[in-house]
Protein backbone atom coordinates (compact mmCIF):
# COMPACT_ATOMS: atom_id res chain seq x y z
CA UNK A 1 0.00 0.00 0.00
CA UNK A 2 1.29 3.13 -1.31
CA UNK A 3 1.01 7.00 0.65
CA UNK A 4 -0.49 9.94 -0.87
CA UNK A 5 -0.81 13.07 0.17
CA UNK A 6 -4.40 15.30 -0.20
CA UNK A 7 -3.86 18.91 0.96
CA UNK A 8 -7.19 20.11 -0.44
CA UNK A 9 -7.84 23.45 -0.70
CA UNK A 10 -5.50 26.31 -0.59
CA UNK A 11 -5.38 29.29 2.03
CA UNK A 12 -8.10 27.84 3.97
CA UNK A 13 -5.86 27.34 6.73
CA UNK A 14 -2.47 28.92 8.10
CA UNK A 15 -0.42 26.35 7.17
CA UNK A 16 2.92 25.92 4.78
CA UNK A 17 1.69 23.61 2.03
CA UNK A 18 4.59 23.32 0.24
CA UNK A 19 6.39 21.89 3.20
CA UNK A 20 4.00 19.25 3.57
CA UNK A 21 4.67 18.44 0.12
CA UNK A 22 7.76 18.72 0.71
CA UNK A 23 8.66 16.04 3.65
CA UNK A 24 6.05 13.82 1.77
CA UNK A 25 8.09 13.59 -1.29
CA UNK A 26 11.30 13.70 1.14
CA UNK A 27 9.29 10.39 2.66
CA UNK A 28 9.02 8.64 -0.71
CA UNK A 29 5.03 9.34 -0.53
CA UNK A 30 3.48 8.57 -3.75
CA UNK A 31 1.56 11.33 -4.67
CA UNK A 32 0.12 14.89 -3.66
CA UNK A 33 -3.46 16.21 -4.77
CA UNK A 34 -4.89 19.17 -4.64
CA UNK A 35 -8.93 20.10 -4.71
CA UNK A 36 -11.45 22.81 -5.72
CA UNK A 37 -14.56 23.39 -5.23
CA UNK A 38 -15.47 27.51 -5.43
CA UNK A 39 -12.66 28.87 -4.34
CA UNK A 40 -8.90 27.93 -4.77
CA UNK A 41 -8.37 25.78 -8.30
CA UNK A 42 -6.56 22.60 -8.15
CA UNK A 43 -4.39 23.11 -11.15
CA UNK A 44 -2.83 26.33 -10.04
CA UNK A 45 -1.85 25.12 -6.62
CA UNK A 46 -0.45 21.27 -7.89
CA UNK A 47 1.35 23.11 -10.49
CA UNK A 48 3.07 25.16 -7.83
CA UNK A 49 3.92 22.08 -5.74
CA UNK A 50 5.01 20.62 -8.84
CA UNK A 51 7.48 23.12 -9.19
CA UNK A 52 8.56 22.68 -5.20
CA UNK A 53 9.14 18.98 -5.44
CA UNK A 54 11.61 16.90 -7.18
CA UNK A 55 9.83 13.10 -7.26
CA UNK A 56 6.70 12.74 -6.02
CA UNK A 57 3.55 12.44 -8.38
CA UNK A 58 1.31 15.38 -8.38
CA UNK A 59 -2.58 15.41 -9.33
CA UNK A 60 -5.85 16.95 -8.97
CA UNK A 61 -8.46 15.29 -7.01
CA UNK A 62 -10.73 16.76 -8.83
CA UNK A 63 -10.78 18.68 -11.72
CA UNK A 64 -14.28 19.75 -12.03
CA UNK A 65 -15.11 18.85 -15.64
CA UNK A 66 -18.34 21.39 -16.13
CA UNK A 67 -15.78 23.90 -15.46
CA UNK A 68 -13.19 23.05 -18.61
CA UNK A 69 -13.51 21.74 -22.29
CA UNK A 70 -12.09 18.12 -22.40
CA UNK A 71 -9.79 19.69 -24.97
CA UNK A 72 -8.28 22.04 -22.27
CA UNK A 73 -8.19 19.28 -19.39
CA UNK A 74 -5.97 17.53 -22.45
CA UNK A 75 -4.04 20.40 -22.93
CA UNK A 76 -3.35 21.45 -19.27
CA UNK A 77 -2.67 17.24 -18.64
CA UNK A 78 -0.33 17.19 -21.68
CA UNK A 79 1.49 20.77 -20.08
CA UNK A 80 1.71 19.20 -16.55
CA UNK A 81 3.06 15.83 -17.38
CA UNK A 82 5.79 17.28 -19.57
CA UNK A 83 6.85 20.07 -17.35
CA UNK A 84 6.70 17.21 -14.37
CA UNK A 85 8.71 14.73 -16.03
CA UNK A 86 5.91 12.43 -16.40
CA UNK A 87 4.82 12.82 -12.71
CA UNK A 88 0.97 14.02 -13.29
CA UNK A 89 -2.09 12.09 -11.85
CA UNK A 90 -5.27 13.64 -13.97
CA UNK A 91 -8.36 13.38 -11.55
CA UNK A 92 -11.35 14.46 -12.86
CA UNK A 93 -14.71 14.64 -11.53
CA UNK A 94 -18.32 16.07 -12.10
CA UNK A 95 -18.63 17.38 -8.95
CA UNK A 96 -22.82 18.30 -7.79
CA UNK A 97 -25.33 20.23 -9.26
CA UNK A 98 -25.02 22.61 -6.89
CA UNK A 99 -21.67 23.71 -7.80
CA UNK A 100 -22.59 22.87 -11.49
CA UNK A 101 -25.57 25.06 -11.90
CA UNK A 102 -24.79 27.48 -9.45
CA UNK A 103 -20.96 28.15 -9.98
CA UNK A 104 -20.32 27.05 -13.32
CA UNK A 105 -23.74 28.01 -14.75
CA UNK A 106 -23.71 24.96 -16.64
CA UNK A 107 -26.17 22.13 -17.23
CA UNK A 108 -26.28 19.20 -14.74
CA UNK A 109 -27.55 16.59 -17.33
CA UNK A 110 -26.25 12.94 -17.37
CA UNK A 111 -23.13 12.81 -15.03
CA UNK A 112 -21.96 9.14 -16.26
CA UNK A 113 -23.10 10.21 -19.72
CA UNK A 114 -21.03 13.52 -19.65
CA UNK A 115 -17.66 11.68 -17.89
CA UNK A 116 -17.54 8.57 -20.42
CA UNK A 117 -17.24 11.07 -23.44
CA UNK A 118 -15.20 13.79 -21.76
CA UNK A 119 -12.37 10.47 -20.69
CA UNK A 120 -12.64 9.47 -24.26
CA UNK A 121 -11.86 12.95 -25.65
CA UNK A 122 -9.01 13.42 -23.45
CA UNK A 123 -7.63 10.26 -24.60
CA UNK A 124 -8.39 10.71 -27.90
CA UNK A 125 -6.23 13.86 -27.94
CA UNK A 126 -3.73 12.55 -26.22
CA UNK A 127 -2.84 9.71 -28.86
CA UNK A 128 -2.44 12.13 -31.36
CA UNK A 129 -3.42 9.40 -34.09
CA UNK A 130 -5.81 11.97 -36.12
CA UNK A 131 -7.30 15.22 -35.72
CA UNK A 132 -10.27 15.53 -33.06
CA UNK A 133 -13.45 14.59 -34.21
CA UNK A 134 -16.13 13.78 -31.41
CA UNK A 135 -20.13 14.15 -32.11
CA UNK A 136 -21.77 12.80 -29.02
CA UNK A 137 -24.80 14.31 -26.69
CA UNK A 138 -22.63 16.78 -25.00
CA UNK A 139 -19.57 17.28 -26.82
CA UNK A 140 -19.88 18.52 -30.40
CA UNK A 141 -16.22 18.42 -32.07
CA UNK A 142 -16.01 20.41 -34.94
CA UNK A 143 -18.79 22.28 -33.65
CA UNK A 144 -21.32 21.55 -35.80
CA UNK A 145 -23.93 24.62 -36.80
CA UNK A 146 -21.27 27.13 -35.79
CA UNK A 147 -19.59 29.42 -38.35
CA UNK A 148 -18.78 26.15 -40.28
CA UNK A 149 -15.14 27.54 -39.83
CA UNK A 150 -14.36 24.67 -37.18
CA UNK A 151 -11.64 21.82 -38.47
CA UNK A 152 -10.50 19.06 -36.75
CA UNK A 153 -7.52 19.82 -35.13
CA UNK A 154 -4.60 18.03 -33.29
CA UNK A 155 -2.86 18.22 -30.01
CA UNK A 156 0.53 20.46 -31.42
CA UNK A 157 2.88 19.27 -28.34
CA UNK A 158 3.94 15.59 -28.54
CA UNK A 159 2.03 14.70 -24.99
CA UNK A 160 5.28 12.69 -23.15
CA UNK A 161 2.73 9.84 -22.26
CA UNK A 162 0.08 9.57 -24.21
CA UNK A 163 -1.64 7.06 -21.38
CA UNK A 164 -0.88 8.77 -18.55
CA UNK A 165 -3.23 8.06 -15.51
CA UNK A 166 -6.69 9.70 -15.30
CA UNK A 167 -8.32 9.00 -12.23
CA UNK A 168 -12.10 9.22 -11.35
CA UNK A 169 -14.10 10.92 -8.41
CA UNK A 170 -17.11 8.69 -7.27
CA UNK A 171 -19.28 7.54 -4.90
CA UNK A 172 -22.49 6.07 -6.36
CA UNK A 173 -22.49 2.67 -7.59
CA UNK A 174 -22.79 3.61 -10.89
CA UNK A 175 -20.03 6.21 -10.91
CA UNK A 176 -17.82 3.37 -9.63
CA UNK A 177 -18.48 1.06 -12.20
CA UNK A 178 -17.85 3.69 -14.50
CA UNK A 179 -14.18 4.38 -13.10
CA UNK A 180 -13.64 0.98 -12.71
CA UNK A 181 -14.21 0.80 -16.52
CA UNK A 182 -12.56 3.50 -18.42
CA UNK A 183 -9.94 4.91 -15.59
CA UNK A 184 -6.93 4.48 -13.97
CA UNK A 185 -8.12 4.72 -10.75
CA UNK A 186 -10.52 5.60 -8.15
CA UNK A 187 -10.49 8.67 -5.93
CA UNK A 188 -12.77 7.50 -2.90
CA UNK A 189 -13.99 10.06 -0.20
CA UNK A 190 -15.75 8.65 3.13
CA UNK A 191 -14.69 5.69 2.08
CA UNK A 192 -15.00 2.80 4.69
CA UNK A 193 -12.50 0.04 4.49
CA UNK A 194 -15.11 -2.40 6.05
CA UNK A 195 -17.83 -1.40 3.75
CA UNK A 196 -15.81 -2.69 0.54
CA UNK A 197 -18.51 -5.38 -0.29
CA UNK A 198 -20.55 -2.37 -1.34
CA UNK A 199 -18.26 -1.21 -4.04
CA UNK A 200 -16.80 -4.36 -5.22
CA UNK A 201 -19.87 -5.24 -7.47
CA UNK A 202 -19.57 -2.45 -9.13
CA UNK A 203 -15.83 -2.71 -9.33
CA UNK A 204 -16.35 -5.48 -11.06
CA UNK A 205 -19.51 -4.68 -13.24
CA UNK A 206 -16.56 -1.92 -14.46
CA UNK A 207 -13.74 -4.63 -14.84
CA UNK A 208 -15.88 -7.03 -17.43
CA UNK A 209 -16.83 -4.12 -19.40
CA UNK A 210 -13.39 -2.91 -20.18
CA UNK A 211 -12.51 -2.77 -23.48
CA UNK A 212 -9.24 -1.35 -23.78
CA UNK A 213 -6.76 -4.40 -22.46
CA UNK A 214 -5.84 -2.11 -19.27
CA UNK A 215 -5.13 -5.24 -16.60
CA UNK A 216 -7.89 -4.68 -13.26
CA UNK A 217 -4.84 -5.45 -11.26
CA UNK A 218 -3.31 -2.54 -12.32
CA UNK A 219 -6.26 -0.26 -10.96
CA UNK A 220 -5.63 2.07 -8.51
CA UNK A 221 -7.91 2.06 -5.24
CA UNK A 222 -6.79 5.38 -3.68
CA UNK A 223 -9.25 6.85 -1.34
CA UNK A 224 -8.78 10.39 0.22
CA UNK A 225 -8.66 9.56 4.72
CA UNK A 226 -8.14 11.92 7.15
CA UNK A 227 -5.18 11.85 9.57
CA UNK A 228 -5.45 13.15 13.10
CA UNK A 229 -2.41 12.47 15.12
CA UNK A 230 -3.14 13.19 18.89
CA UNK A 231 -3.43 11.34 22.53
CA UNK A 232 -7.05 12.03 23.20
CA UNK A 233 -9.29 10.67 20.67
CA UNK A 234 -12.31 11.67 21.48
CA UNK A 235 -10.49 15.26 20.67
CA UNK A 236 -9.03 14.28 17.49
CA UNK A 237 -12.69 12.66 16.26
CA UNK A 238 -13.84 16.35 16.82
CA UNK A 239 -11.22 17.61 14.35
CA UNK A 240 -13.03 15.39 11.62
CA UNK A 241 -16.36 16.19 12.61
CA UNK A 242 -17.36 19.67 11.84
CA UNK A 243 -16.24 19.05 7.90
CA UNK A 244 -18.63 15.13 7.73
CA UNK A 245 -21.51 17.32 8.71
CA UNK A 246 -20.34 20.14 6.02
CA UNK A 247 -20.60 16.97 3.61
CA UNK A 248 -23.47 14.81 4.67
CA UNK A 249 -25.38 17.56 5.64
CA UNK A 250 -24.43 20.69 3.70
CA UNK A 251 -22.89 19.22 0.33
CA UNK A 252 -25.86 19.23 -1.73
CA UNK A 253 -29.26 19.46 -1.74
CA UNK A 254 -31.74 17.54 0.39
CA UNK A 255 -32.78 14.25 -1.44
CA UNK A 256 -29.33 15.15 -3.54
CA UNK A 257 -26.89 14.79 -1.30
CA UNK A 258 -24.33 11.98 -2.82
CA UNK A 259 -22.44 11.95 0.57
CA UNK A 260 -25.62 11.55 2.52
CA UNK A 261 -26.74 9.19 0.65
CA UNK A 262 -23.39 7.70 1.23
CA UNK A 263 -23.11 6.90 4.92
CA UNK A 264 -27.12 5.76 4.74
CA UNK A 265 -25.64 2.43 2.89
CA UNK A 266 -23.32 2.27 5.51
CA UNK A 267 -25.88 1.94 7.92
CA UNK A 268 -26.09 5.30 9.38
CA UNK A 269 -29.90 6.54 8.23
CA UNK A 270 -31.17 8.28 11.41
CA UNK A 271 -27.68 9.73 12.02
CA UNK A 272 -27.51 11.19 8.52
CA UNK A 273 -31.30 12.44 8.25
CA UNK A 274 -30.55 14.54 11.93
CA UNK A 275 -26.77 15.76 10.47
CA UNK A 276 -28.77 17.71 7.24
CA UNK A 277 -31.48 18.75 9.50
CA UNK A 278 -29.52 20.22 11.31
CA UNK A 279 -26.95 21.99 9.07
CA UNK A 280 -30.03 23.09 6.75
CA UNK A 281 -31.45 24.31 9.44
CA UNK A 282 -27.84 27.00 9.98
CA UNK A 283 -27.45 24.81 13.43
CA UNK A 284 -23.94 23.78 12.16
CA UNK A 285 -22.20 23.36 15.99
CA UNK A 286 -25.39 20.83 16.52
CA UNK A 287 -24.89 19.23 13.32
CA UNK A 288 -21.39 18.08 13.92
CA UNK A 289 -21.73 16.99 17.80
CA UNK A 290 -24.77 14.51 15.63
CA UNK A 291 -22.11 13.14 13.67
CA UNK A 292 -21.64 9.09 15.23
CA UNK A 293 -18.21 8.42 16.68
CA UNK A 294 -18.26 5.00 14.66
CA UNK A 295 -18.49 6.75 11.48
CA UNK A 296 -15.76 8.56 11.87
CA UNK A 297 -13.65 5.27 12.81
CA UNK A 298 -14.36 4.05 9.71
CA UNK A 299 -13.59 6.89 7.69
CA UNK A 300 -10.88 8.24 9.20
CA UNK A 301 -7.32 7.63 11.21
CA UNK A 302 -7.47 9.47 14.12
CA UNK A 303 -6.13 9.00 17.64
CA UNK A 304 -2.50 7.80 19.13
CA UNK A 305 0.10 6.41 17.04
CA UNK A 306 -0.61 2.58 18.12
CA UNK A 307 -4.31 3.14 17.43
CA UNK A 308 -3.82 4.50 13.85
CA UNK A 309 -1.21 1.39 13.42
CA UNK A 310 -3.81 -1.30 14.29
CA UNK A 311 -6.58 0.15 12.22
CA UNK A 312 -4.02 0.31 9.14
CA UNK A 313 -4.43 -3.50 8.33
CA UNK A 314 -8.39 -2.68 7.56
CA UNK A 315 -7.26 -0.57 5.06
CA UNK A 316 -4.98 -3.30 3.31
CA UNK A 317 -7.33 -5.83 3.83
CA UNK A 318 -9.45 -3.84 1.69
CA UNK A 319 -7.55 -3.67 -1.65
CA UNK A 320 -6.90 -0.02 -0.82
CA UNK A 321 -3.52 0.94 -2.99
CA UNK A 322 -2.79 4.44 -2.55
CA UNK A 323 -3.80 5.62 1.03
CA UNK A 324 -4.28 8.96 0.98
CA UNK A 325 -3.49 10.50 3.57
CA UNK A 326 -5.84 14.38 4.17
CA UNK A 327 -3.62 16.15 7.12
CA UNK A 328 -2.28 19.45 7.70
CA UNK A 329 0.55 18.24 10.23
CA UNK A 330 4.20 16.94 9.86
CA UNK A 331 3.95 15.15 12.43
CA UNK A 332 0.92 13.45 11.20
CA UNK A 333 3.18 12.90 7.67
CA UNK A 334 5.91 11.05 9.32
CA UNK A 335 3.94 9.11 11.35
CA UNK A 336 2.15 7.60 8.46
CA UNK A 337 5.53 7.03 6.70
CA UNK A 338 6.76 5.13 9.35
CA UNK A 339 4.05 2.81 9.87
CA UNK A 340 3.40 2.27 5.86
CA UNK A 341 6.37 2.43 4.18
Amino acid sequence: MRLGLNLGYWGTQAVDYVALAQEADRLGYHSVWTAEAYGSDAVTTITWLAAKTERINVGTAIMQMPARTPAMTAMTAATLDLLTGGRFLLGLGVSGPQVVEGWHGVPYGKPLKRTREYVDIVRLILKRERPLEYHGEYYDIPLRGGTGLGKPLKLIVHPLRADLPIYLGAIGPKNVALAAEIADGWLALFCSPHRMALFQSSLEEGFARRTDGRDPRQFDIAPTVTVVLGDDVDACRAVIKPMLALYIGGMGARGRNFYNDLVRRYGYEEAAERIQDLYLSGKKGEAAAAVPDALVDEVALCGPRERIRDQLDAWREAGVTTLICATSTVAAIRTMAELVL
